[in-house]
């Protein structure tokens, strides 16, 4: 086993402190990465750290260069332990569930048939793990629900009431065996469904761009990138300079530049420039680190709720013991205190919202969608508009191109070969149409042009045989190019009408041609447009760089009244701004690289499977299915699980206030209190992780069942 340091930030508050993520090169076990955890809290200066065993990385934040350089002297020497490699064989899942409910096992059916004394030492003995965790919250100057657990089983231990220790230590136990399961669950769902989708790139080879499948790409080779794509390899930047959004590395949002000599890595992605990479590693393992990255942070982003939760429940702890110390000055009665301890809301507020969070991003899954982070879910329930751009989100994913036409001048093979020349480079729907059409009429065209440069949202710009070539929207070559597009003034009309999108070629300043592109409605859209305003939906907006006529064609047939037309990247950002400032909850869905802006300014943006990379990862929730019925589905998940968080809420205080009143008022005996307590606590867990235990078991069943 061998750890590398992935990544680290300095002066957090001064000049030598900071935080450094470390992976391992493998997986660990739970018992491995508690293990660690615990010697380098030991180390003075290590303010925090955190183990995420799933993808084998530690999260560390350090006081001072000392603590740091001592944080990686263990690290290295846990390298070489024997101890640590015999830790390496992972547990399933479903074997450590089996594991955990092992001590159910014992106290149903072992412990009624040992002697008394044998059952008080096993209690003790259950105890001590729970006892060890409350007493090490104290020393590290926390009061929380570990050491109300603790106090509870040292108050039963002290009256000897050692059947409520046993079922303390075993409900207590069973509780954190299912949240265990259910992460452990959860994760593999979410690492299944996230792996780069990059299969082929665009290699160089003596100064021409080859495309190559990415699996016969060795180290040494030089691929080239643009912007919007994805970065599926390791390497040193050769030639060019770009912007690299590295947050799926780093969880920084801010892009960095990168030029000749820098490194760039798999899963990361170009927001601008074009650069020229020789490959250092290219294989599973950068993609599984893209991978595990991207599932520490999901798990980082909590819900509103959840922290709301999480601070009640250990405002409550405090509450609890001060509750304990009144009754027991007031009554002068130990039982009645230590009833008071027995019975607390921590425990189901600080577990029950965390697991139906990570239980229906994991039940997203299987519906069909990627939801990064708790705090979406709930941003999914709140939304009340709903702003879609056109272009292969409403519209089908793969449009075509229904008309070419040339000028007096031109050709129309020759219009066609060359636009699709140019736009084969560029990972957008209507680019791929384009070299389509050219491919179904049997058109090839030879790499003689220039570099092309990308326009974001507007077109790309090349030369060809020295004359200056310009493919793109109507406002790109009118207005910023001041091309004059009468010659064509009755075709556009006619192409308009029947809510085509127009692509424009010019050359040398002149008009030579455009292309009619076909974007028929997804199938879906009508039926899930009205399905959204059902939904809650109030507001439904389509957003689109098309012209006014073509715009309301298109918005009238998907049933949409709002729309805005001839709309560029910044605008789309700022109409999403300004809905959010008239107190809209806007929920944004979008698939091209121009759409970015807008999907980060939402509450919550939605990206499709098929959409470029960029948008994918700026995304929030991720529709891996192309079909518009992900967007239903993931309302109604939102929906379900706030309700069930609700449920719960509502249930944990009404029950444990009741059973609280029992024990202040001498109607309930303390044990019984207690158990009544944990089994609310243990049934909440449950109705948190229902859909999860539900799919569960339709998997466990027999083939043909």
């Amino acid at each position: 086993m061998a750890f590398y340091l992935i990544h680290e930030l300095r002066g957090l508050k001064t000049e030598k402190d900071g935080r450094m993520r470390i992976r391992a090169n493998t997986a660990l076990p739970a018992a491995a990465a508690e293990d660690l955890v615990k010697k380098l809290l030991k180390i003075s200066g290590i303010s925090k750290a955190q183990a995420n065993p799933r993808v084998g990385s530690l999260l560390i934040f350090y006081d001072s260069t000392k603590s740091r350089n001592q944080a990686l002297r263990l690290l290295q020497a846990n390298e070489k332990l024997p101890a640590m490699k015999k830790l390496m064989g992972v547990q399933t899942s479903s074997q450590a569930v089996m594991g955990g409910f092992f001590p159910l096992f014992r106290y149903l059916c072992i412990r009624p048939f040992l002697p008394p004394t044998l059952r008080i030492v096993s209690a003790a003995i259950g105890a001590i793990p729970f006892l060890l965790k409350g007493i090490s919250a104290l020393l590290h100057g926390k009061l929380c629900v570990e050491v109300l657990d603790a106090s509870a089983i040292a108050a039963s231990l002290y009256l000897r009431d050692f059947r409520t220790v046993s079922m303390l230590t075993l409900l207590l136990g069973l509780g954190d065996t299912l949240a265990d399961w259910t992460r452990r669950h959860s994760l593999e769902s979410l690492t299944e469904s996230l792996t780069l989708n990059v299969h082929t790139v665009w290699r160089k080879v003596n100064g021409t761009e080859v495309s190559t499948p990415l699996a016969k790409i060795k180290k040494g080779d030089l691929i080239v990138v643009r912007s919007g794509s994805s970065i599926p390899v390791d390497g040193i930047v050769e030639e060019g300079v770009g912007v690299i959004n590295q947050s799926s590395m780093t969880g920084e949002p801010i892009g960095v530049k990168r030029e000749a000599g820098g490194a760039v890595f798999a899963g990361t992605v170009v927001e601008e420039g074009e650069i020229v990479i020789k490959v250092t590693s290219v294989g599973d393992d950068t993609r599984f680190r893209q991978v595990a990255t991207f599932i520490e942070e999901s798990e980082a982003l909590k819900a509103g709720i959840q922290g709301k939760s999480e601070r009640l429940a250990d405002m409550a702890v405090p509450f609890t013991f001060g509750l304990a110390g009144i009754v027991y000055l007031l009554t002068r009665n130990f039982i009645r205190a230590a009833s008071v301890l027995l019975v607390d809301y921590s425990c189901a507020l600080k577990l029950a919202t965390p697991l139906a969070v990570l239980a229906s991003m994991r039940e997203g899954t299987h519906h069909g969608m990627v939801i990064k982070g708790g705090r979406y879910i709930e941003a999914l329930n709140d939304a009340d508009t709903i702003v879609f751009d056109k272009t292969g989100t409403l519209t089908n994913a793969s449009p075509v191109v229904a008309e070419v036409i040339a000028c007096k001048d031109h050709n129309r093979e020759e219009v066609l070969r060359t636009m699709a020349c140019l736009e084969e480079h560029f990972p957008h729907p209507v680019a791929r149409a384009v070299v389509k059409k050219a491919q179904d009429e049997d058109l090839v065209h030879e790499e003689e042009h220039a570099q092309v440069e990308y326009i974001v949202a507007h077109g790309v710009a090349s030369s060809l045989h020295g004359k200056r070539l310009l493919v793109g929207s109507r406002h790109y070559i009118e207005c910023d190019e001041h091309v004059d597009i009468s010659p064509l003034s009755d075709a556009i009309a006619e192409q308009s009408a029947l809510g085509r999108s127009l692509l424009y070629m010019a050359e040398d300043g002149k008009l030579a041609g455009m292309l009619a592109i076909e974007d028929p409605l997804r199938k879906e859209a009508v039926s899930v447009i009205a399905k959204l305003k059902e939904e809650g939906f109030t507001r439904v907006v389509m957003l689109t760089g098309d012209d006014e006529r073509t715009a309301r064609a298109i918005a009238a047939r998907a049933g949409i009244s709002e729309f805005r037309a001839q709309v560029l990247p910044s605008d789309k950002a700022d109409v999403v701004k300004e809905l959010t400032e008239k107190g809209c909850k806007v929920l944004m869905v979008g698939d091209g690289i121009n759409d970015a802006p807008a999907l980060s300014q939402a509450l919550v943006g939605v990206a499709m499977i098929d959409g470029t990379d960029l948008a994918r990862e700026v995304a929030n929730v991720l529709l891996t299915r192309p079909d518009l019925n992900g967007l239903i589905a993931a309302r109604r998940l939102a929906r379900s699980t706030m309700h069930r968080i609700h449920t719960n809420f509502a249930a944990t205080l009404i029950l444990n206030s009741l059973f609280l009143a029992g024990g202040l008022f001498n109607l309930l005996p303390a044990a019984t209190s207690a158990v009544l307590h944990n089994l609310t606590t243990l049934a909440i867990s449950l109705n948190a992780m229902r859909p999860h235990l539900k799919r569960f078991a339709l998997t466990q069943q027999p083939s043909g069942k």
